[in-house]
């Protein structure tokens, strides 16, 4: 066998060992598969939020190379959740193991209310005073007012500029129930309504439970209102 037939048969075995090696290579994970998961499982956790929902998925690092996953499962670590800036975590447990981190953003754009006038501490706020505004909630600061009917009537605690967001601890309730006041209790089931006189047991501000007392000597609960009532739904 002369030189040159040698080097032939060399330079195609190693060739075929090439190919082979190719070949044999296990086939890499899709990028865009994974991004579509992130977003499909944060629709998913977002459902029942109020607003719109729109979910941007971060950029992934286009030389990672991952074993293909026929099903990659997407999972929100400790501490994360569907809101505002947030990380999922997406594993693979079979052919292969494996987890990645993906940012992504969950924006709820709906409406919140805000002042229309400024607002000064101890201020009994009014429906005058409140306007809707809409935009992105997950942008907003924690405990903000989203419907006018959790303001109105309501005293300042903090004051509120124009145009400020509203926020549950800038707010205070009123007391509407001293004890010993005599009150009204509303009874409120399927198609009826009635009510009767009884005596307040103790001190309770609007929404909070309380206890009074009937003409009969009945000790029996509901929920404080303004006005001297306690409303019971059955």
């Amino acid at each position: 066998m002369n030189a040159f037939l040698a080097l032939s048969i060399a330079t195609a075995g190693l060739a075929a060992q090439l190919a082979f090696a190719q070949t044999a290579e296990p086939p890499r994970q899709d990028i865009g598969a994974l991004k579509q998961t992130v977003e499909q499982f944060l629709q998913k956790q977002a459902i029942g939020l109020p607003g719109e929902i729109a979910v941007e998925v971060g950029s992934v690092d286009p030389r990672m190379r991952l074993p293909a996953c026929p099903q990659p499962q997407a999972f929100l670590p400790r501490g994360n959740r569907a809101w505002g800036k947030t990380t999922v975590g997406v594993r693979c447990t079979a052919p292969s193991n494996w987890t990645v981190y993906i940012a992504a953003r969950v924006g709820v754009r709906s409406e919140y209310v805000v002042a229309t006038v400024p607002l000064a501490q101890g201020q009994t706020i009014t429906e005058g005073d409140l306007a809707k505004v809409k935009g992105d909630l997950t942008a907003m600061p924690p405990g903000i007012v989203t419907d006018t009917s959790q303001a109105i009537g309501r005293t300042v605690a903090s004051s509120v500029a124009v145009g400020a967001p509203l926020r549950q601890d800038a707010l205070r309730t009123q007391q509407a129930i001293r004890q010993g006041q005599a009150v009204r209790i509303v009874l409120n089931g399927a198609g009826f309504s009635v009510s009767s006189e009884a005596r307040a047991l103790n001190n309770a501000n609007e929404g909070q439970l309380t206890q009074v007392r009937t003409a009969s000597g009945e000790v029996i609960s509901g929920i404080a209102k303004l006005g001297g009532i306690v409303e019971m739904t059955f």
